[in-house]
């Protein structure tokens, strides 16, 4: 009895509902929540906001690094397994066929010092020239002595800061002397973001505003590497202005970094010689990024 009587005191306030959503009445009291609006009305604030704009000045730095050119030196260690590792070679291999014919060069010499040596068994070669094995490593031997390679620091570049020919067997970083403030400081090269540019773009504008650089590099993608943030003193911040946020980009060199000037103002270093210029807490940022190849 009790389940027909709630079925009935129910479906007159269904009615109700029904007839209250479809009255003017009802459409002006009540507003259907929906996700459009929501999202719209997001959407309206995100723009107010960037309409009013960041007190973080955005700029581009491009890490342009040179790789290394010839193969570093082996350390001791490595000195000792590639030593090993060509002693088990020479003892497990096959012979060539010059040590082959070493042995044969060597058993028809100790024929011919035979008592019962006959010129004839060995073959008729006429006046053919004959020459050993032995006579080959000679000669090699002396072109060995005659050649000369080619040095691999460099004496001239080495002490060359600006010129990218240095350290070839390490991996160099590309510094520039900039003006930040009343100072000028050692840092990778930067610039200002401008209205309408990618960061990737502001960082290839960096790279090309260096004087009389020719660099071609090869970007590592379109996103930053790293970021670096640092406040201006509290005097000088205003509520449009509170500091500048740094955004790294790697890059490979791939042509150009001719030899500049002695006064030049770019250098090209190593990792271990960053602390020389740079800051500490800008080197602890850049530092994670650079690795030594």
């Amino acid at each position: 009895m009790a389940a027909p009587c709630r079925r009935m005191a129910s479906r007159p306030l269904l009615q109700f509902i029904y007839c209250f959503g479809r009255t003017g009445v009802g459409n002006t009291a009540f507003r259907h929540f929906s996700v459009t609006s929501v999202c719209r009305a997001s959407l309206q604030t995100k723009s107010k906001v960037e309409s009013v704009g960041s007190p973080w000045r955005l700029t581009a730095a491009v890490c342009l690094q040179r790789l290394p050119v010839i193969s570093a030196d082996l350390s001791p260690t490595e000195q000792q397994f590639t030593q090993l590792m060509h002693q088990m070679e020479l003892e497990k291999s096959l012979m060539s066929d010059h040590e082959l014919r070493l042995l044969e060069d060597a058993e028809k010499l100790s024929r011919k010092q035979a008592n019962d040596y006959d010129s004839d068994d060995e073959g008729d070669r006429g006046d053919q020239e004959i020459v050993l094995a032995q006579d080959l490593e000679d000669s090699w031997e002396q072109k060995m002595k005659d050649f000369q390679p080619a040095a691999r620091l460099g004496a001239d570049v080495q002490k060359d800061l600006a010129s990218p020919g240095r350290c070839l067997a390490d991996s160099l970083v590309l510094l520039a002397e900039q003006q930040v403030g009343a100072e000028k400081l050692w840092l990778l090269p930067h610039a200002q973001w401008q209205q309408g540019e990618t960061l990737r773009q502001t960082a290839e504008r960096a790279l090309a505003s260096l004087p009389a650089a020719g660099f071609k590099a090869t970007f590592l993608g379109n996103a930053p590497c790293g970021v670096y943030k640092y406040k201006l003193p509290r005097a000088m911040r205003t509520e449009s202005s509170v500091g500048t946020k740094v955004f790294f980009f790697r890059a490979v060199l791939s042509g150009g970094g001719r030899p500049a000037a002695a006064d030049a103002p770019f250098l090209w270093v190593k990792k271990s010689e960053l602390q020389d210029y740079l800051k500490p807490a800008y080197l602890e940022k850049v530092s994670r990024f650079i690795l030594s190849l």
